[in-house]
């Protein structure tokens, strides 16, 4: 397994949808992940330490499996199938292991509140993965010329068509 970290999250404007980018240190690789606007901004506000007038859901998760005893030990990006990520949060408890079957938007968000790494399996990056150095029209177009799979991954094309990832690490720390 490879371990990655949130390396931004990236607002589109060809819809409500939002980038995770997770990045792999030791490769300077980076994971793509759609996700939907509340989990980005719940992500977010984590990151940035941000305080909340209220808790926000991965918040109260966080809070519930701790007051249970337990402690999330890793979340890990284990399948691509269909366009479809799989993920799954780790948590101990009273010596024994529980996997939870999750998006990996809502594992992301309860890992970094918990700080716990993040974890995608080699066979996940191998698929889809890109570096800056990838030509990420070419490596995607596939997606949106996929007649049979009619997910509106279009727009997902488009979007990534338009990342700068020349500059990724010139870019870090401006944010």
């Amino acid at each position: 397994m490879i371990e990655v970290n949130v390396d931004r999250i990236l607002v589109s404007l060809l819809n409500q949808y939002r980038l995770a980018i997770l990045k792999d240190d030791k490769s300077n690789r980076y994971l793509p992940l759609w996700i939907g606007p509340c989990n980005a901004d719940s992500i977010t506000a984590e990151l940035q330490n941000l305080e909340m007038a209220r808790p926000l859901t991965h918040d109260i998760l966080a809070k519930t499996i701790s007051d249970m005893g337990g402690e999330v030990s890793h979340v890990t990006i284990k399948d691509l199938r269909n366009d479809v990520f799989y993920a799954y949060i780790m948590i101990n408890q009273d010596g024994k292991q529980l996997e939870i079957d999750s998006r990996p938007s809502d594992a992301i968000a309860l890992a970094v509140r918990a700080q716990a790494p993040i974890y995608v399996e080699e066979k996940v990056m191998e698929q889809a993965a890109i570096t800056p150095e990838d030509d990420i029209v070419d490596q995607y177009s596939h997606l949106a010329n996929d007649t049979e799979n009619d997910s509106g991954l279009s727009a997902f094309s488009d979007f990534v068509d338009t990342l700068d990832l020349d500059n990724l690490e010139s870019d870090k720390g401006k944010d």
